[in-house]
């Protein structure tokens, strides 16, 4: 039973989020030392022992049906993703945690191909852990020049959460950052060790107070689609939305392309970046290593 405590993590905090009242319980006379529910509630809620759940939040239960699960998901409030994220924790009940297969850190060349024909499109592939591996011109101007950075801080999350370039880029960076912390623990099968993710996490955990504090909130996002809001000194706010594409066959890469509409104020302003950046940016000269070699263009594996 999830050894490292996260099964125990994520049953508190969602405990934690939940309103004795609003859940249907009696309000209690005596005080609570914290917020949401206590275990026994939960426990009457889910029709189990109090026993019996305060052992299953402690990982000390080996399987558990799924008529009780479903029983405890019921009395959390559990949504469809907090419902998968829940199961694949107790499965390491009875599963050996295994290392997460090795991704390809190389996009398919076919699909290298397609981000660089969708310009002027923003677009950009990034794996399960958000590193980019590969992004086109739109998208370095518009967001950030991932292929100048060093191969190991080429990731959205860090960026995000480190650079001071990104709070500019984003009028609701907390929003966004906030949202990309949940994207990140969502992203993660607990059934499986990732240790690229977890030197990742630590490196966050360590130098980003707002880091720390949000992934340990446990919350879970998986957004496929939205509107964006870009903030770029040379032509102020522009309000795009993006579109997620798993992409089958990868192990979890995702194809990310920003659009706005044919005509409009955010379409003309990507337009006039776009025109700008062309008449400055000298093309990279045949046979250098940005155009025959690509190593630029790719996350390489972490030493």
């Amino acid at each position: 039973m999830s050894t490292d405590g996260s099964l125990s993590d994520f049953l508190k905090s969602r405990r934690a989020r939940l309103d004795p009242a609003a859940a249907g319980l009696p309000i209690s006379k005596s005080p609570r030392r914290r917020a949401g529910l206590r275990r026994e509630e939960v426990a009457t809620l889910a029709g189990v022992s109090v026993d019996y759940y305060a052992r299953l939040e402690q990982g000390r239960i080996g399987r558990v049906s799924d008529q009780v699960l479903s029983a405890i998901e019921d009395a959390l409030q559990l949504d469809p993703l907090e419902r998968q994220h829940l199961r694949a924790l107790v499965d390491t009940t009875t599963t050996k945690v295994r290392r997460k297969p090795a991704e390809r850190l190389i996009p398919r060349s076919g699909l290298a191909e397609l981000v660089e024909r969708l310009d002027p499109m923003p677009a950009m592939i990034q794996n399960s852990r958000m590193d980019v591996l590969t992004i086109n011109r739109s998208g370095k101007v518009l967001i950030a020049d991932f292929d100048a950075m060093p191969a190991k801080e080429r990731n959205i999350a860090r960026w995000l959460l480190l650079d001071p370039v990104a709070r500019t880029r984003y009028p609701d960076w907390e929003y966004v950052a906030r949202t990309t912390v949940a994207a990140l623990r969502a992203a993660h099968d607990p059934r499986f060790r990732d240790p690229d993710l977890e030197h990742l996490v630590g490196e966050l955990t360590v130098q980003s107070e707002e880091f720390a504090r949000w992934w340990a909130d446990y919350a879970l996002a998986n957004h496929s689609h939205g509107p964006k809001r870009i903030f770029h000194d040379s032509v102020g706010v522009i309000d795009l939305t993006y579109e997620n594409f798993v992409v089958p066959g990868t192990n979890g890469q995702t194809l990310t392309i920003y659009t706005a509409p044919r005509g409009s104020v955010a379409d003309e302003k990507l337009s006039l970046l776009l025109s700008w950046d062309a008449t400055t940016t000298p093309a990279a000269p045949a046979g250098s290593a940005e155009s025959d070699d690509r190593d630029g263009n790719h996350v390489q594996p972490r030493s």
